[in-house]
């Protein structure tokens, strides 16, 4: 990093509260500043966060904004109404629900987004009030998921990576959110969208697809002119930390008294904080049905039942914690007999060396989330762990299952399933335990918190270096300058215009998109130049071309190089193609149209072409890939080439493409200058095979054979314009920048 890391989240790792009537800082208890703590202290980082207390005095601003600055941190001020607003709100009661799929508990109301979006504006203004130019900021959590296109939109040139440390829902959760677009298009201003896990990247990018009809490539999309990441980035913990915890002598101290009251039982231990979303409930259930089952076990075992605390002043935590208290109680009254309660509850928070003492004294950990982003508890406790022979009872859907597959992984909904797992856990072999404990340490000691940063950071780098690669490939007005010098001093001049995509926007239908006046105006300027030969070459069919350009004096290439036609001329083509495959593949494209509503098929004289732009987005693209994998079998049998094109499939002989064409052209004309513009993926078989000095343009921020690029068709007819020195007034609405 050249400049300073700029850590954004909605708390800072430490908080205020009142003593005596005296502010005092204290560290944050839990959550992802807890986490991210060691790495604002190993990168000497600015931290942009709430400090945890609502602010009534301008003393009380100052005095905080002083003993933050001695911590290299930032705070943002919320008054009480936009704590209850944002974050008691909108985060907590729509999107966490939401995110962890209690869609029926989620809250949509106008006034909460609007207070969200006010309170990640308040955010923006802080982190811009600190950035410098080189500077990257790292932006955490759901509480600001608008931050990155607001940083965005002020710095757009801004290294910015965000990280979910909560789940992404699939698509069907996350389109019941009203506000979903705007949300999408927030995330959607970092250059690296990280996630815990790759199902949760792939919601994100069937989201993305389905509301913006964003492809991506290998996690890769193309967004406002601008390529960015989404990726999987399991986070990791602090590994050292809590591995060698068990040698501090206060860890010591505690483990010793702990165990003076806990040596007869064997010990099931569960921590969680408070939250609808940990199955706390039905695990206990579980362990009630365990000692149901397995009475041998009674006095011999005990569930250590560690709930922190959380979200007090929100009505259903507060009944959820009425309900643990009664379970609690009745599994007591219940199974317990004189002298031996079968749970021991604690509804606080609890000091490190508490919390290592009882890792470190657990037999069993159980952890079964309903729903989890990661759950590093589990992972700390792996950690804790060293060489002793405990084993870890893991949900299916949190998100450390993916990495810790040698947990006895449950369904968290199953109590017999759970049950039978701390049975067998309980039974198990020092050496079946040791086994398992043995392979996850070692992944976890792998890819610890600080490696999981570097790994992020990493990869916002190479984003970041991708970009420059393409804007360096930017037609800027240096570049373009000595474009115009060269055309104007050439004798014999060859433009190469696609059609679709590069002179117009695309359409919703293929003969929706006609060249407008302006279009045709800039063609007739060009070719009137006795010094240019104007290509349209296009994948269009013949009649449309004839119909829509036949009357300018242009040269015209049709279905991808299939027919040629000179300016007055009749059609021909290079060499005969064979047809008869069509009646094999046609039949195969109409199945497809059957099952796709909105698809339909395009005949051309040499291909087929199944459209899917008026398809539902995701479906389209499902169908397509399943269109092009069943096909793929035809194409060596039959010598044909499937052609992935701008929300087309298009089958045709092998022998057929752009660029044979325009070498056919090349060779009779002979320029001194040569210019070519595509969009697409058949446009790059143009770009490959002109020669090495030919000029090529590639219209849009995508990995291309061109040597330049260019955000859109609008900037194809501003060069256009500038090339054939018109001065021309566009038509209302319309707004041409001069090239140059």
């Amino acid at each position: 990093m050249k400049g300073k890391m700029i850590l954004a989240a909605n708390r800072l790792p430490v908080r205020f509260a009142r003593k005596d009537g005296v502010l005092e800082l204290y560290p944050s208890a839990g959550g992802v500043a807890t986490g991210l703590g060691a790495l604002h202290r190993s990168l000497k980082s600015l931290w942009v966060g709430w400090p945890g207390v609502v602010v009534t005095s301008e003393n009380d601003r100052q005095a905080i904004v002083k003993a933050l600055s001695r911590e290299r941190m930032r705070p943002v001020i919320l008054s009480q109404a936009q704590v209850a607003k944002y974050y008691e709100g909108f985060s907590n009661r729509t999107l966490w629900p939401l995110f962890h799929y209690f869609h029926h508990s989620a809250v949509f109301d106008e006034e909460l987004w609007r207070a969200y979006k006010n309170v990640n504006q308040l955010f923006c203004d802080e982190v811009l009030g600190a950035y410098k130019p080189g500077d990257t900021v790292w932006i955490h959590d759901y509480q600001l998921m608008l931050l990155p296109d607001m940083i965005r939109k002020v710095r757009p040139d801004a290294a910015i990576g965000y990280f979910l440390h909560i789940p992404f829902p699939s698509f069907e959760i996350f389109r019941a959110l009203p506000w979903r677009t705007e949300l999408m298009q927030g995330l959607l201003g970092a250059d690296l969208i990280g996630f815990h896990t790759h199902d949760y990247a792939r919601h994100f990018l069937s989201a993305a697809m389905r509301l913006l009809g964003l492809e991506n490539h290998f996690g890769r999309v193309e967004y406002e002119n601008r390529v960015l990441d989404i990726d999987a980035f399991p986070m990791g913990i602090d590994y050292a930390v809590y591995a060698n915890a068990h040698n501090r002598a206060d860890v010591q101290r505690e483990i010793k008294r702990l165990s003076a009251r806990f040596s007869p039982y064997r010990i099931i231990l569960s921590i969680d904080r408070l939250d609808y979303s940990k199955g706390i409930l039905k695990r206990l259930d579980a362990y009630e049905r365990f000692l149901t089952e397995n009475p041998a076990y009674k006095e011999k075992v005990k569930l250590i039942l560690l709930v922190v605390p959380s979200r007090e002043k929100v009505d259903a935590y507060a009944h959820l914690k009425e309900q643990v208290d009664r379970t609690v109680g009745r599994i007591n009254g219940s199974q317990g007999t004189f002298g031996w309660s079968p749970i021991w509850y604690l509804y606080r928070s609890v000091p490190f060396h508490t919390l290592a003492a009882l890792y470190r004294l657990a037999d069993v950990c159980l952890i079964t989330p309903f729903r989890d982003g990661m759950n590093l508890v589990a992972k700390e406790f792996v950690a804790s762990g060293n060489d002793r022979p405990v084993a870890l009872i893991l949900s299916e859907l949190a998100g450390s299952a993916d990495e810790l597959g040698e947990a006895y992984i449950v369904n968290p909904h199953d109590e017999k399933q759970i049950s039978e797992a701390m049975r067998d856990a309980l039974t198990a072999s020092d050496e079946e335990l040791g086994g398992r404990m043995h392979e996850m340490q070692m992944k976890l000691s792998r890819y610890n918190v600080h490696r999981w940063c570097e790994d992020f950071l990493s990869s916002l780098g190479h984003v970041k270096s991708k970009q420059e690669t393409l804007k360096s490939k930017l037609l800027g007005p240096a570049l373009k300058g000595l474009l115009l010098r060269k055309y104007e001093k050439s004798r014999v001049r060859t433009l190469l215009l696609d059609y679709d995509g590069t002179l117009v926007p695309f359409a919703a239908k293929p003969k929706e998109a006609t060249p407008d006046k302006e279009l045709l105006n800039i063609l007739q300027a060009l070719s009137r130049d006795e010094r240019n030969r104007v290509v349209v070459i296009s994948g269009r069919d013949r009649l449309s071309m004839e119909q829509w350009l036949g009357r300018l004096s242009l040269y015209l290439v049709a279905e991808h190089g299939a027919w040629l036609r000179e300016p007055g001329g009749d059609w021909w083509n290079l060499e005969p193609l064979n047809q008869e495959w069509k009646r094999e593949i046609r039949p195969i494209l109409e199945l497809y149209v059957d099952r796709t509503p909105g698809s339909l098929i395009e005949e051309k004289n040499f291909s087929l072409v199944w459209h899917y732009r008026k398809v539902e987005i995701g479906l389209g693209v499902n169908r397509a890939r399943q269109l092009a994998d069943t096909l793929a079998p035809f194409a060596s049998n039959l010598r044909l080439r499937i052609q992935e094109g701008a929300k087309v499939i298009e089958i045709k002989n092998t022998s057929i493409n752009k660029g044979r064409a325009a070498l056919h052209l090349l060779e009779r004309f002979r320029p001194d200058f040569v210019l070519a513009f595509g969009d697409d993926l058949t446009d790059e078989d143009l770009f490959s095979m002109l020669p090495a000095e030919a000029h090529t343009v590639k219209v849009g921020m995508s990995a291309t054979a061109a040597k330049h690029m260019v955000p859109s068709f609008r900037e194809v007819r501003n060069a256009l314009i500038e090339l054939g020195g018109m001065s021309y007034e566009t038509p209302a609405g319309l707004s041409l920048h001069r090239w140059g």
